[in-house]
């Protein structure tokens, strides 16, 4: 008899702006527990939002998952908010306060704004720096079996994970929710990060696409219709182990309190009761004998999971680091009320700026270490970790 096929393991990474520097500290700490040049860890890599950009980025480069987490380093650790949208005067009251001013009119007419900030920089940035044609090369080397990016269908209202992976993988749908084989480009990308309101949506054939998490509500059900046997799950946001302290309110909501709080419904809360959902079926699924679910043609099977979610509030951290936006864009965080506590959690999506990134990175290092013995048995590993490049870390 052969020896049992190894599970496939899937890496998915959600959505939140320029929270995922998190995940790249995650990464980095994978780097480090294995050893160096062993394959890539992940053969379904699964993305949302900036989460798809990172994920993109690991699969383009799936034949060396050391090099790509370096690679992504060396962008997130050098990133300027302009790198992403416009943040210089100009741009912004081309963008953001003529957003305002519709706003407050009822309307510009067909000089209406599309979003509060231009992000074309990103789309030149994705376009430069992405090496997309790698994803294939990737797959037809062995070293990966799919990338997957979710966007939202702004007509549609249905969550599309646009995927590209093995000929034998198929397509699927479910309730509000569909799989499409296809070629992954810039355009996916930049659709699945569109955060709502704040960046313009994408058009993707006949239907415009935003940020992934909305509408998402199932995040790891892609990696699941890939083939995944188990899932390692990296967060942007902080469980609370109890009941959050209530503070009385001073005063009405701002709107960039109004606008994180959303985005925070977005995406975290679908995320939480996915894993729940998922803990509960592997519950059940452990409590039938093996030959009655054969029997019965059950297709549902115990899905390892891990996840790894920030051990401090991000919005804390932003606050600390909000004076390094550029001046344009401060200026107009500040009109909506984006300031003091109540508006950084809108200010820890946007802050795109190396110190944050930074701090971010080294909390996703930490907490991924802390967790050592765990993250090396998911993926298989033991002893020591692997050497530290100087170059990078």
């Amino acid at each position: 008899m052969g020896a049992e096929p190894r599970p496939l393991a899937a890496l998915v990474l959600t959505g939140g702006g320029a929270r995922a520097a998190y995940q790249v500290g995650v990464l980095r700490a994978l780097t480090h527990i294995l050893p160096r040049g062993h394959p890539n860890p992940f053969p379904i890599v699964c993305g949302t939002s900036a989460g798809a950009i990172n994920a993109a980025a690991l699969a383009s480069s799936a034949t060396d998952f050391h090099k790509a987490v370096r690679q992504l380093l060396l962008v997130w650790r050098n990133f300027h908010a302009g790198q992403v949208y416009r943040a210089d005067a100009a741009g912004v009251l081309a963008t953001g306060l003529r957003w305002l001013t519709a706003l407050l009119l009822g309307g510009l007419g067909q000089q209406n704004p599309v979003a509060l900030l231009d992000n074309s920089p990103l789309g030149k940035l994705l376009r430069e720096h992405l090496y997309l044609e790698g994803i294939q090369e990737a797959i037809d080397a062995g070293a990966l079996q799919a990338l997957a990016v979710t966007a939202s269908g702004y007509t549609s209202g249905e969550s599309v994970t646009f995927f590209q992976g093995a000929p034998s993988l198929q397509g699927w749908r479910r309730a509000r929710r569909l799989g499409v084989a296809t070629r992954i480009g810039p355009e996916h990308l930049l659709a699945s990060s569109a955060l709502p309101f704040i960046f313009q949506a994408t058009k993707i054939h006949r239907e415009f696409f935003g940020d992934g998490s909305m509408r998402q509500i199932a995040p790891v059900s892609p990696a699941l219709h890939l083939g995944a046997d188990k899932v390692l799950i990296v967060g942007v946001s902080r469980q609370l182990a109890e009941q959050p302290e209530r503070v009385r309110s001073e005063g009405y909501p701002s709107l960039a309190q109004i606008a994180g709080h959303a985005l925070n419904s977005i995406f975290l809360d679908s995320l939480e009761a996915d894993i729940e959902r998922l803990q509960r079926i592997n519950r059940t699924v452990r409590l039938i004998p093996a030959e009655q679910l054969a029997r019965n043609e059950v297709q549902l099977k115990v899905v390892d999971t891990l996840i790894i979610r920030p051990t401090e509030e991000l919005d804390s951290i932003a606050a600390r680091f909000a004076h390094t936006l550029p001046t344009a864009v401060r200026g107009l965080l500040r009109g909506i009320g984006a300031r003091g506590r109540g508006g950084s959690t809108l200010t820890s999506y946007l802050l795109f700026e190396k110190d944050y990134c930074q701090a971010l990175i080294d909390l996703g290092y930490r907490d991924t270490m802390a967790k050592r013995e765990d993250v090396a048995a998911f993926v298989g590993v033991h002893g020591e970790p692997a050497q530290i490049d100087q170059e990078e870390g």
